[in-house]
């Protein structure tokens, strides 16, 4: 049998069956979970993507909830630019689509947040269309089977394995040969230690005979990782509620609430004055705490933690803050990191 058949074969009967989007063919069940799975491990996504649907539980409940509710939901997930574009595509399908998804990857992919291969993998597999996927685990399996060199993300590389993966393409069965696709590279044919016995495509694999699996895909090109720096502000009301700031909706967690930020190197009395000044309030600060790094993709942040009590208020108008309660810290729309660190801090509300 061919590479596509030998897939399929495969998928039917060693393939992952259960997860919760596979149940249904409905795109938005589909789109959704391809999303969420972006860059990130099904056990993660599983959780979370039931929440979502237990409280969005369509195209149009998601397109008319707001901004906050879905950042909420999908807090501690990471990538928020997901979840801003997943709102977005939501409201341009109701509005735009009559709050039915487009049948064709083509269409798709002209949607927010919807990249050529979920395009593919939404039509294939709630559509039945057939269309190329090549996500980051299909671009290992390709790279080890066909002995495509180079870094997979760059444009030269991305486009042999393209056009490779249009060549596979079966006749008949898309949705098997799609998830099994997804299946293979996720579960046998692994970054590190892959499962090659049991490969139903290992005896073709060039990367197998040559024993190259080590090296293929090529990794990305080494870089110098930047470092920013920022002290972050856990101010506390007399009632004990930790006040905290809406984040912009572009950039670092946007969307999302977090603690107001100052420059790393900012002085005592800086703070103060920035907190008069922005949010109208006087502040009393604590001892400096020690410096907590976060690994985002580019980039590692170091946030400075410090901890102040609110003393009373100037006669700048009333403050933007959010107040969070202890009860709240586990809902509030907050990015995982920040609510750490408010539970590391051990403030007497949240303690």
């Amino acid at each position: 049998m061919d590479f596509a058949h030998r897939i399929i074969a495969w998928q039917k009967t060693h393939g992952r069956h259960d997860l919760p989007w596979q149940r249904t063919r409905d795109p938005y069940c589909i789109w959704l979970s391809e999303v969420m799975l972006q860059q990130t491990q099904v056990a993660t996504v599983i959780p979370y993507y039931e929440r979502f649907i237990h409280r969005f539980a369509n195209v149009r409940a998601l397109a008319s909830a707001p901004d906050e509710a879905v950042m909420a939901c999908w807090a501690g997930l990471g990538y928020y630019s997901r979840a801003r574009n997943l709102h977005r595509c939501a409201q341009r399908i109701v509005g735009t689509h009559g709050g039915e998804f487009p049948r064709r990857a083509e269409q798709l992919a002209q949607l927010p947040g919807i990249g050529r291969s979920t395009a593919a993998a939404i039509a294939a597999l709630a559509f039945g269309e057939r269309a190329a996927i090549l996500d980051g685990n299909v671009k290992r399996v390709l790279a080890r089977h066909f002995a495509i060199d180079g870094y997979p993300g760059s444009s030269k590389v991305e486009r042999v394995l393209w056009i490779r993966a249009e060549s596979l393409l079966p006749a008949h069965e898309i949705e098997a040969y799609t998830q099994g696709l997804m299946d293979l590279g996720a579960s046998v044919c692994a970054r590190s230690r892959p499962i090659c016995p049991v490969c139903p495509v290992s005896d073709t694999c060039v990367a197998r005979r040559e024993q190259t699996i080590g090296r293929l895909p090529a990794p990305r090109p080494a870089t110098a990782r930047p470092v920013r720096s920022a002290t972050v502000l856990a101010m506390q009301d007399a009632s004990g509620a930790v006040l905290l700031e809406l984040r912009p909706p572009a950039g670092i967690w946007g969307g999302l609430l977090s603690l107001p930020e100052f420059e790393a190197d900012a002085t005592d009395d800086a703070i103060v004055a920035a907190v008069e000044a922005r949010y109208g309030l006087l502040v009393a600060l604590t001892e400096p705490l020690g410096g907590i790094r976060h690994e985002f993709t580019h980039y590692t942040y170091v946030m400075r933690p410090r901890c102040a009590r609110v003393i009373g208020a100037s006669a700048v108008a009333g403050s933007s803050l959010r107040r969070i309660s202890g009860e709240e810290l586990h809902t509030a729309p907050l990015p995982a990191p920040i609510r750490r660190l408010l539970v590391q801090l051990a403030l007497p509300v949240l303690a």
